[in-house]
């Protein structure tokens, strides 16, 4: 079976989606937060992301399974909505 090629439905997006959009959708191309807690039921998504990511950054990902806070959120977006702006 090939991960990758799996979908669901996004709880954060409202779509589907494949494994593979998920491991990369993150800033800077890292894994979505919420990765692990959305694909344990379809296979072992631990050992899968363990695999893939150094232990540094499996870490991380273990630790940031929370949301960040709202306010966090908002300042990110429009951080990154400057930048595409300046840029333009």
């Amino acid at each position: 079976m090939d991960p990758e090629a799996l979908e669901r439905r996004c709880p954060r997006l409202g779509g589907d989606v494949s494994f593979g959009y998920c491991k990369v959708c993150g800033k800077d191309k890292a894994p979505c937060f919420k990765v692990i807690d959305c694909w344990w039921e379809r296979f072992d998504v631990v050992p899968h992301m363990k695999a893939y990511l150094s232990p540094d950054a499996f870490e991380t990902l273990r630790k940031q399974r929370k949301p960040p806070d709202k306010v966090t959120n908002l300042l990110d977006l429009i951080q990154q909505a400057k930048e595409r702006a300046s840029k333009s």
